[in-house]
């Protein structure tokens, strides 16, 4: 605008009357005040995600300790526990019953409010998750931790949210409480700002979420590993390398592996048809004990009893808890089998070395238990079971594909994670970091064919995108 056409619009200016001109001036500065506030929105929700990741990051790594005691306590003592299990399911149903009314749905909840179904995430759900899924691991219920890590970052972020000023705040500190809590229950932040992202909405990212989520999973990472708070993780590529096996798509002239991409391509739709099955079945059973017994301390109560009976019956608690137990069996197993193939000298010999510790049927029965667990209405999440069904029927499968054993428990750990849980990118991610980028190509191959053939199924209660033809 040059000085004339300025001049001009002075004197329209001057020629409005007092009680316009007033109005003019307080469209002008709401204008700039959204200007303002839309420049200010993404720092300060990093600045917020940073502070919110720190808390977090502390919150789950005191939470994730705990469990680990207690964990510790019942598989010293399992026959002290776990013939407990319904009087601490009991414990569990009346305590959401009297208190936690609002919460007791868990994820569930979660998915309401990212979802908009609902605007309502009172913080009694922190301690109510905490609590509840302590109960759960210390009697052995068969179930995971980081639904509960979730809900202590989603229901404090989203509490945080109530009070700043931006657009769609709510929905982006939700997210950022999600990637935070994940983060710091599994200290893999990638994994965790790409799960955040793109959990609520099947073939969605929600990229306005993303610097803030990344900032506070980074946050909680870093804090919860400065806490002592103990990461599972696993050094593939030495055990590869000590085998002479490639796990390399690509051959030495550059062009790809097809038999290699063949194999990996048949173990992704097994993987898709675990993980999709976990999830069918899952949301079956669900429903099905719902409507059997209707009152949940009774439902509970009745099926913890059986659990608790089938837990003690196998193993006297081999398949309780978390399933780290599985976890660690299954590689400490592939690294002996690597040693040994190291010893022969070929990569035929780790290919056909079988688990020792880990026997053909471990998948199915904590596959079955875990169900059970999860639909008697435990408390807890779902992704460390899962991680260990995928990596045991990896082991179950390794030898029918001629794979390392270590390699073959990777990737059903990562693979079935991705079709019951119906995401793509966070599974990819969380292999990497916990086995290494050296592989990652395997996992992205693997993941993708079992993400394809989970049948659309997913443990959460996911919304679709409805695309327009």
């Amino acid at each position: 605008m040059n000085f004339s056409d300025f001049s001009k619009a002075s004197q329209q200016f001057n020629q409005f009357s007092p009680e316009m001109k007033e109005q003019m001036m307080k469209m002008a500065k709401a204008r700039i005040k959204e200007k303002i506030t839309k420049w200010l929105a993404t720092p300060t929700f990093v600045v917020i995600g940073i502070t919110l990741g720190a808390v977090i990051g502390t919150l789950t790594a005191c939470f994730g300790d705990i469990s680990d005691r207690l964990s510790a306590l019942r598989y010293a003592n399992p026959l002290y526990f776990i013939p407990a299990l319904a009087l601490g399911g009991a414990a569990i149903a009346f305590v959401y019953k009297k208190w936690g009314r609002w919460t007791e749905r868990g994820m569930d909840q979660v998915f309401a409010v990212g979802l908009n179904k609902e605007t309502d995430f009172p913080l009694v759900a922190i301690p109510m998750a905490a609590v509840s899924t302590w109960l759960t691991q210390l009697f052995g219920g068969s179930a995971g931790r980081e639904g509960a890590a979730m809900q202590i970052g989603s229901a404090l972020s989203y509490n945080v949210s109530k009070k700043l000023p931006f657009e769609n705040a709510a929905h982006i500190m939700l997210v950022t409480g999600m990637a935070a809590g994940f983060a710091g229950i599994f200290q893999a932040p990638m994994a965790a700002t790409a799960f955040a992202l793109e959990v609520l909405l099947v073939g969605h990212l929600e990229l306005s979420a993303l610097l803030p989520a990344a900032a506070a999973a980074f946050t909680a990472c870093k804090v919860s590993s400065m806490l002592g708070f103990h990461k599972f993780s696993v050094d593939l590529n030495s055990v590869l390398d000590a085998s002479g096996f490639s796990a390399s798509i690509f051959t030495n002239e550059g062009t790809l592996d097809g038999k290699l991409l063949l194999k990996l391509a048949l173990m992704g739709i097994l993987f898709g048809i675990v993980g999709g099955g976990f999830a069918k079945l899952l949301g079956v059973s669900q429903n099905y004990f719902a409507k059997k017994f209707p009152n949940t301390i009774k439902r509970i109560a009745i099926m913890g009893v059986g659990i608790s009976a089938l837990l003690l019956v196998f193993f006297q608690g081999r398949y309780a808890g978390l399933g780290t137990n599985l976890l660690d069996l299954s590689f400490a197993s592939a690294n002996a089998a690597g040693d040994a193939a190291n010893v022969v000298g070929t990569a035929a010999s780790i290919a056909n070395a079988s688990a020792a510790g880990i026997h053909g049927y471990d998948w199915i029965i904590k596959f079955a238990v875990t169900i059970l667990t999860l639909s008697a209405g435990f408390i807890g999440g779902v992704v460390t079971p899962l991680f260990a069904i995928g990596a045991t029927f990896g082991v179950f499968v390794a030898s029918m594909f001629g794979m390392p054993v270590a390699l073959a428990a990777a990737l059903g750990f990562s693979a079935v994670f991705a079709s019951a849980s119906n995401t793509l990118w966070a599974p990819i991610l969380i292999a990497g970091e916990i086995f290494g980028f050296n592989c990652l190509p395997a996992f992205f191959i693997v993941c993708t064919v079992a993400y394809i053939c989970n049948g659309g199924q997913s443990i959460y209660k996911q919304k679709k995108i409805r695309i327009k033809i």
